[in-house]
């Protein structure tokens, strides 16, 4: 999700980043459905440590003048209320934000869907990066993860929903996102239309 998080920006791009970026995300889809088969796959866990180590330094935002991280505030004011880990609350929101979005950073959702979850191109460029996205979520599904709030084994309430969107723009210091800027009403729907995707 870090790398994710670099990758669906609308500024300062690179080449070389982004293939570092996919081939990250890449070897993260591959060896992550062997550690589900095999847990104890030595190979695969140190494949998977050594994507996140490289996820984590920085290097995947090389070039990139912007970074989203909308997904990470919305899953840490859900963790925050609720008992969710932060992995599993980000399968459950990232599907939501990333249709809610993908228009707005339509070319990056289409190189992530033709280089990283490797789906056919549709008709058009919208059709494809709805496959990436839906690939995305199947890949969830395989390992065993939510793509719905409803299935993290929460149902905030609707007033539950607005103070998670208010603490989290209040974090975000009054708007968060490069794929798309969103605002409190945003942060709102989004996590609506998480609650049973």
């Amino acid at each position: 999700m870090h790398t994710m998080e670099r990758y669906f920006t609308n500024n300062g791009n690179m080449e070389l980043t982004d293939s570092i970026a996919e081939g990250l995300l890449r070897t993260v889809k591959k060896y992550t459905e062997i550690i589900h088969a095999e847990p104890d796959n030595y190979e695969a866990r140190a494949e998977v440590m050594w994507a996140g180590s490289l996820s984590h330094n920085g290097l995947t935002g090389c070039g990139a003048k912007e970074r989203d991280f909308a997904s990470h505030i919305l899953e840490h004011e859900l963790g925050g209320m609720f008992d969710v880990t932060h992995g599993a609350g980000l399968a459950a929101i990232w599907g939501t934000w990333a249709r809610y979005v993908y228009k707005n950073c339509l070319d990056r959702f289409v190189k992530f869907a033709l280089n990283v979850m490797e789906v056919e191109p549709g008709a058009t460029d919208e059709e494809t990066a709805l496959r990436g996205i839906e690939a995305m979520e199947d890949f969830y599904r395989r390992i065993g993860m939510p793509t719905s709030i409803h299935e993290l084994g929460v149902d905030p309430t609707e007033e539950q929903i607005k103070i998670m969107a208010h603490n989290a723009i209040i974090a975000s210091g009054g708007k968060r996102g490069s794929a798309r800027v969103l605002y409190e009403d945003d942060f709102v729907e989004i996590y609506k239309a998480a609650l049973n995707r």
